[in-house]
């Protein structure tokens, strides 16, 4: 029988998580208490709420839950505590490298303006990655439900910290809404600016959304895409570009964009040659961290060992990582299956 090798020990990098959906539950309760913040049971009852966001009344669902966790996080304290944790959590998974993702103007009225909160946000990062020897860094996200002129404010905001921890730069909330092509002047500051360009696309809505954020935002990475699935001329197109997907099985799931774990198609944007990087999207929603989206691909879709290795690569290699850490991950990789 096959020695089966701890998920949690294997090195790698978590290029999809985003700001308040990666705190603990506990630390979300506290926080409401301190706040006197009433939480819906659906964020209280200790298991992941039941969430379908592939019609416009799940969504919304989703945004609200999301947005009712985001008020309590009031003070810069709150801010340090979640991205702490955070980062003990990645490295407890096997993580070496976390690209947090976070829109700061959602959190800009209670921090003292949009400038005070990605500087809290960005301060958080640096002390929490000292503190744990994760490596951390920061991809500013527009919301493509509000007006393109504000995703170019955030742009411009991003470019500026560049040289502070912002690596990247990323269009999140319902791809129903807004076409990609409106926020292109927004992406051609932060590609001007030095920054990576790492739209969602492929997610709620088809094939055609990948191709928009390749074609209109000239994406390097695609946050989701596994839609793409569905277009093996697309999929040709990611592979030979080596356009990572960022791939969320445990969120493709629970936000109904498949019924079962073993209908997210790991295997056909594996075998199709197009990098994955693995992600969890939002656990605090979803109920899953890092390691168990590679349990996912081991138990649902028969990834070998030396096939969760190769994913683990992916993730290092479509990451803004400097080449040093880069190497020592590789290398942890090679070690986790030597092992």
């Amino acid at each position: 029988m096959e020695h089966v090798r701890d998920l949690r020990l294997l090195p790698k990098a978590h290029l999809h998580l985003h700001f308040t959906g990666s705190m603990r539950p506990a630390t979300l309760l506290e926080l409401a208490d301190k706040y006197g913040v009433h939480l819906p049971e659906a964020l209280t009852g200790g298991e992941p709420p039941k969430l379908r966001a592939t019609d416009e009344r799940g969504w919304f669902r989703f945004q609200r839950l999301y947005d009712i966790a985001r008020s309590c996080l009031r003070e810069p304290e709150d801010i340090q505590r979640l991205v702490r944790e955070t980062a003990e959590e990645d490295v407890r998974d096997g993580s070496g490298w976390l690209e947090i993702q976070v829109d700061p103007t959602s959190y800009a009225p209670r921090l003292g303006g949009l400038i005070a909160a990605l500087e809290i946000i960005l301060d958080a990062v640096e002390t929490a990655s000292k503190e744990t020897g994760l490596g951390m860094r920061v991809l500013v996200a527009a919301n493509r439900m509000k007006h393109p002129l504000d995703a170019r404010t955030l742009a411009r905001l991003a470019v500026r910290y560049a040289d502070r921890g912002v690596i990247g730069f990323g269009l999140s909330n319902d791809e129903r809404r807004g076409m990609a092509r409106d926020f292109d002047r927004a992406f051609a500051i932060a590609r001007e600016g030095g920054l990576l360009a790492a739209p969602h696309g492929g997610e709620l809505t088809g094939p055609a959304s990948v191709r928009d954020c390749l074609d209109d935002l000239r994406a390097a990475r695609i946050g989701h895409g596994v839609r793409a699935a569905e277009d093996p001329r697309l999929l040709r197109r990611l592979a030979e570009k080596g356009v990572t997907c960022e791939v969320c099985p445990a969120s493709n799931v629970a936000l109904g964009v498949y019924e079962k774990p073993e209908d997210v198609p790991l295997r056909t944007l594996y075998e199709a040659g197009v990098p994955m990087a693995l992600g969890a999207d939002d656990p605090l929603l979803f109920g899953s961290r890092l390691a168990a989206q590679y349990e996912i691909a081991r138990v649902h879709h028969g990834f070998t060992d030396q096939e969760l290795a190769e994913l683990a690569r992916q993730s290092v290699r479509g990451s803004a990582a400097p080449e040093d850490v880069r190497a020592k991950l590789l290398a942890g990789v090679d070690d986790w299956l030597a092992g």
